[in-house]
């Protein structure tokens, strides 16, 4: 059973990538009904600085009413800003979202990218790291989107929803919350596992394609039979392709008009979630957003 989403966290540094963020987690807020957290991150040093030379506190001071003009400047109507939590932190920013999202979080809604320069506080590399940690669903926004303005626009946004599979034991639970998705979106839901082909030590062998062959038939044999649990409502259907994983999504992705792409973590029993290098590759060049879903965790919107 997927969990619905009662408390948001929205990581911000006062770029336009973080506004366009913002902007789809307040939509999801008001749409659910669900808490909104904003949280920003002071560098250490920083805050140092300023408390010797503006008085204790004074830089969390500055940064919650810089906060609270962005919430205000990024959401014109009130109609738009949903009741919100503001949160001035110091330390590590990927360390402060995954603390805060461990401790108060259904969901992580984050921009891809953030500011560049001085202003480069925790977007970029610190997204990756955050989803490399998660425990939490994460959805991350691609540069150069502006965001929605109602949930009715994110709709008109999402229009597909891609499921790259891999066929692993979390397979059922990424198409669960993507099937999900499908029926609050009112968008066809295409499921993808992409075949490596086998390089064969010696060349052309006719092993390597009896091998691609048969990989491909127990692929396609396993979608369509998922498919078939899937309700027609989320107007479902099976796609097996060879190819380098990362560009055949995003190529998919491009060719079907896709706006949201759902997409499983890969985890370590030793180190929990970790990202892995397809889910990086597609995240480096895809225009859709992206819902990762650590191991284990499942939503409902």
């Amino acid at each position: 059973m997927s969990n619905p989403v009662s408390r948001i966290l929205c990581p911000i540094d006062f770029s336009e990538p973080s506004r366009a963020a913002l902007r789809y987690a307040a939509a999801i807020a008001t749409h659910l009904g669900a808490g909104l957290t904003l949280l920003t991150v002071n560098d250490p040093l920083l805050a140092e600085a300023a408390d010797m030379s503006g008085g204790t506190g004074r830089l969390a001071a500055d940064a919650k009413s810089e906060l609270e003009k962005f919430f205000r400047d990024s959401l014109p109507g009130s109609a738009r800003r949903p009741p919100a939590e503001l949160v001035v932190a110091t330390g590590g920013s990927a360390a402060e979202i995954l603390r805060h999202a461990k401790d108060a979080a259904d969901l992580v809604v984050m921009s891809s990218h953030g500011a560049t320069g001085i202003r480069k506080l925790f977007f970029g590399s610190t997204t990756e790291r955050v989803l490399r940690e998660t425990a939490v669903p994460v959805l991350v926004v691609p540069r150069g989107d502006l965001g929605p303005e109602t949930m009715a626009d994110m709709k008109k946004i999402v229009r597909r929803i891609l499921v790259p599979v891999d066929l692993s034991a979390a397979l059922e639970d990424q198409v669960r919350v993507a099937a999900g998705l499908a029926e609050t979106f009112a968008a066809p839901l295409l499921l993808v596992h992409i075949v490596e082909p086998v390089r064969a030590v010696v060349p052309g062998h006719a092993y390597a394609a009896n091998v691609d062959s048969e990989r491909r038939g127990r692929a396609e044999q396993r979608l369509n039979a998922l498919v078939a649990t899937l309700p027609p409502a989320a107007r479902p259907e099976a796609l097996v392709m060879f190819g380098e994983p990362s560009e055949e999504i995003s190529k998919i992705a491009n060719d079907r008009g896709v706006g949201l792409i759902v997409m499983g973590l890969h985890a370590s029993a030793l180190l929990g979630a970790r990202m892995g290098s397809v889910t990086y590759r597609v995240l480096c060049v895809t225009n859709a957003i992206v819902l990762a879903l650590p191991p284990g965790a499942t939503i409902r919107m």
